[in-house]
């Protein structure tokens, strides 16, 4: 008859081998998944390797045939050109070297360019201050003619005839030329020489010119009239033609006893000369 207490100790032992053999299936099933994971990713990082390298030799392959094809564009552009690469080489440094300095020379013209814009905007500025300068001295001009104009006397001929306005130097009859209200006839007229002037003749008899005084003879319409001692700045006038019209004579510079210089103002219906004023 057998031992009643070694039955509890082997259930015991028992047990304990049972929960070891669970715990070893359930390590093995975890280990056999964690493999079969891993091996899935070890397969799935082969094959993109594989495709990597794949790439990799299709790009290689690709710039292997690039270069061909550019040894061989370089070769039979060289053969045709009959240069060697070295020279093909040169040409095209040369070629960049033409380039940057054909930049140089349009930066240096546009430069330039820019330089005479300035030059120009500078004149156009000095054009305008002479504009200005030409508009002060018009002003000054017209200020100037208007107090001129406004010097220029009137008075009685010595036939008591109001005369017009009596210009006493060369600028002051320029002026009554310009008013155009008769026809002016500018005469120098020397010592017993007889000059045609307008439409009559005159000459010289008599000049003081430390008096400012002098004589002289009009003739017109086959009339001698004689104008005796009269004055410097003086209207002398006359009848003159057959429509008798009134000629205004006026000396207004004595340089010497021998000449004397003055005009004729005759009005504007009066006939034009026939015998040119020039001397």
């Amino acid at each position: 008859m057998s031992d009643p207490s070694t039955v509890p100790e082997q259930r015991s032992y028992s047990g304990l081998l049972v929960a070891l053999l669970v715990v070893a299936v359930v390590a093995a099933l975890a280990g056999l998944v964690w493999s079969y994971s891993l091996a899935g990713r070890l397969t799935n990082a082969e094959a993109q390797v594989a495709s990597a390298q794949a790439q990799n030799q299709k790009l290689a392959a690709a710039l292997d045939e690039t270069n061909a094809r550019l040894r061989v564009t370089s070769e039979t552009l060289g053969h045709s050109l009959g240069l060697t690469q070295q020279q093909l080489e040169q040409r095209a440094q040369d070629l960049l070297r033409r380039q940057q300095a054909q930049a140089q020379q349009l930066a240096k013209e546009h430069a330039a360019v820019q330089q005479q814009i300035g030059a120009v905007s500078t004149d156009v500025t000095g054009v305008k201050t002479d504009v200005g300068g030409v508009k002060t001295d018009l002003n000054a001009t017209k200020t100037q003619l208007q107090a001129t104009e406004a010097q220029l006397q009137s008075m009685k001929g010595d036939l008591g005839i109001q005369s017009g306005l009596i210009a006493t130097n060369a600028n002051e009859l320029d002026i009554l030329k310009h008013m155009g209200d008769r026809n002016y006839y500018a005469f120098t007229l020397a010592k017993h020489r007889k000059k045609a002037v307008a439409t009559v003749a005159l000459e010289l008899k008599k000049a003081d010119p430390k008096h400012s005084r002098f004589t002289l003879v009009v003739y017109s319409d086959d009339r001698q009239i004689l104008k005796k001692d009269r004055s410097l700045d003086e209207p002398i006038q006359f009848y003159s033609g057959k429509n008798h019209l009134l000629y205004e004579l006026v000396v207004n510079s004595i340089p010497n006893k021998n000449t004397i210089e003055g005009y004729i103002a005759t009005p504007k219906n009066a006939p034009a000369p026939v015998i040119p004023t020039a001397e």
